[in-house]
């Protein structure tokens, strides 16, 4: 979640967060609006890798999301792929002035290693060698873990981070996975959800609603930091009801009560999988309080 303060229409700034619009022909939610992000890639980690990150080393990413190691390579992979979707490089070079920051010659020269890297004829920490990169990993909080319920069709173990908007970039979609991309504050996202003008799905629902209690990014990134050190893992469960399916979080009544259903188990019913996907395209009627992450003036 990349995250900026913008003037509001009556005065001050608001909050706004930068989000993409997936292809229509994608696997997985094709046309729900998004924020950058993607696999981790195995180069992403390892020693190569650690050489051009600043501000956090493998074992502090490792202690923060409760793994062995390796860890490092999830912050790596935020660069890499908010580079790759959104034309966002959140680095600094060693020894010169903020990137991409309206040198004309210096945006023309990213645009081709983007290109390339997409193309895959570019490996990114090559880009980063030639152009002395130091990724900016310890400006980037780690916010929220999301793991697909039991059931789904694809299952996916989802970390989510927040950082600022590098000063004087500007984000530009891929054209490719990503076809659109909007500044928009959570508020605004959520309404337009809410009024079907575009469609967000569960995880990306709950999130927006965690930030947008902040009055601005600072405000944000703040207790970002202070909170990264105790995200939980949040597994939803969906679960029948009277109208059919809903989902039902960690802490909810329903959570430790209900049955999920197995897909390895010949009781679990054959439409499952449609209705896990169906209700996880929907937010719930509960309101931001209920959303995990940090809160403001929160230790």
């Amino acid at each position: 979640m990349v995250v900026r303060d913008a003037p509001a229409p009556a005065g001050g700034t608001t909050l706004e967060v930068l989000m993409v619009r997936r292809n229509l022909r994608s696997d997985f939610v094709g046309g729900a609006y998004v924020f950058p992000g993607g696999a981790v890639d195995p180069l992403d980690g390892g020693a190569e890798a650690e050489v051009f990150c600043a501000g956090r080393s493998d074992a502090e990413a490792s202690t923060l999301l409760g793994v062995a190691s390796g860890g490092l390579a999830y912050w790596v992979a935020v660069v890499r792929e908010t580079f790759e979707e959104a034309g966002l490089l959140l680095a600094d070079r060693e020894d010169g002035p903020d990137l991409l920051a309206g040198d004309p010659g210096e945006e023309a020269r990213f645009a081709a290693a983007r290109a390339a890297v997409n193309a895959g004829t570019l490996r990114f920490l090559d880009l980063c060698r030639e152009e002395r990169l130091q990724l900016g990993v310890g400006d980037i909080h780690y916010f929220a873990h999301w793991i697909t319920p039991r059931g789904a069709p694809r299952r996916f173990d989802t970390r989510f981070f927040v950082a600022a908007a590098p000063p004087g970039q500007i984000a530009a979609h891929d054209a490719g996975e990503t076809i659109a991309d909007v500044w928009i504050s959570p508020h605004d996202a959520l309404e337009r959800h809410r009024a079907g003008e575009i469609e967000i799905i569960f995880p990306t629902i709950r999130n927006l609603q965690a930030i947008g209690r902040f009055a601005s990014s600072v405000e944000l990134l703040a207790a970002a930091a202070r909170a990264s050190s105790a995200v939980p893992t949040i597994e939803p469960r969906v679960v029948p009801d009277g109208n059919g399916m809903r989902i039902v979080l960690p802490g909810d009544p329903a959570y430790e009560r209900s049955a999920v259903p197995d897909p390895g188990d010949g009781g679990a019913r054959g439409d499952f999988n449609e209705a896990v996907r169906a209700v996880s395209m929907r937010a719930n009627e509960e309101g931001p309080d209920a959303a995990p992450g940090p809160r403001p003036g929160e230790p």
